[in-house]
């Protein structure tokens, strides 16, 4: 499908795998270390608001074709579903260390833990899986110690920080340095599409205060409303955080101006599916 993109200087790769479309990162093919996705709309067996990929179980769809939907993508990943790790997501900055006893833990498996937007994870062939419909999945790689982080980051999560907390998470466990991190921020949605009421600005200009930041990510609309950058923010916090720029990827596709391919909440009024970023290592 020919989507919308905004200009960047490293864009997402559109893979095509029979009716399935899934976007992925250059920079973390390149390593080698990694095998990793961010659902579309594409190529799932659900039907209605959720066509077709819709990987939530507790928006109102049948279970029995999110369970399908969840079979494909652990095709096109080259794994199986008790492999896969889901987060309990509630606009925290909560971090969980995957470890062996938790594959399948939100698909195959109930989960046992809640109120937990990022995962963790040095095990070789666990894949760990966030949700979304606007709101920026956040990766990471651990290129020296051999580990990895994927997180959710809505504004809420940016304000406290959810780049830097789940690398301070990822230290604590593996050792991480930031220097040793690449990192990618996903699919989600623009500056254009994002306005935000004052209190939201505000909680922005007060964590943003430094060097102009707030300018760079807010843009004044008058009467109270802005709209917001969520990828300049996530991209100051990882730059401020030590992640080398070039180490960085940021996405050149928002989810409110593709809502035929991506889930996007405010496109579709709240009338929607969830996607899944996926990000596990390789043995």
């Amino acid at each position: 499908m020919d989507i919308k993109r905004k200009p960047s200087r490293m864009k997402m790769k559109q893979n095509v795998s029979g009716e399935a479309e899934y976007l992925t990162f250059p920079l973390f093919e390149d390593t080698g270390l990694v095998r990793h996705l961010v659902s579309t709309r594409l190529g799932g067996v659900s039907n209605g608001i959720f066509s077709s990929m819709n990987l939530s179980y507790t928006r109102g769809d049948d279970k029995a074709a999110v369970d399908e939907n969840y079979r494909r993508i652990a095709a096109l990943l080259g794994c199986d579903v008790s492999d896969i790790v889901c987060s309990d997501q509630t606009h925290t900055t909560n971090v969980r260390v995957v470890n062996e006893c938790d594959r399948g833990k939100g698909i195959v498996h109930p989960k046992d833990y809640t109120d937990v937007d990022g995962l963790i994870t040095n095990v070789e062939g666990i894949v760990l899986a966030t949700f979304y419909a606007d709101c920026v999945p956040l990766f990471f790689i651990d290129v020296k110690n051999r580990a990895i982080g994927l997180s959710h980051s809505g504004w809420r999560g940016t304000v406290g920080r959810m780049g830097q907390v789940t690398i301070d998470a990822m230290n604590r466990e593996y050792g991480t340095r930031p220097e040793d991190v690449f990192a990618a921020i996903g699919p989600s949605i623009c500056q254009d599409c994002y306005e935000v009421s004052e209190d939201v600005a505000d909680a922005f200009r007060k964590e943003f205060s430094k060097n102009g930041q707030s300018e760079e990510i807010l843009l004044d609309k008058g009467n109270g409303k802005y709209q917001l950058d969520l990828w300049r923010a996530n991209q100051i916090i990882l730059e401020e955080a030590g992640i080398a720029p070039q180490n960085i990827q940021v996405t050149d596709i928002c989810t409110c101006c593709n809502p035929d391919y991506l889930f996007s909440h405010r496109a579709s009024q709240g009338k929607r599916g969830n996607l899944g970023a996926f990000l596990g290592l390789l043995a």
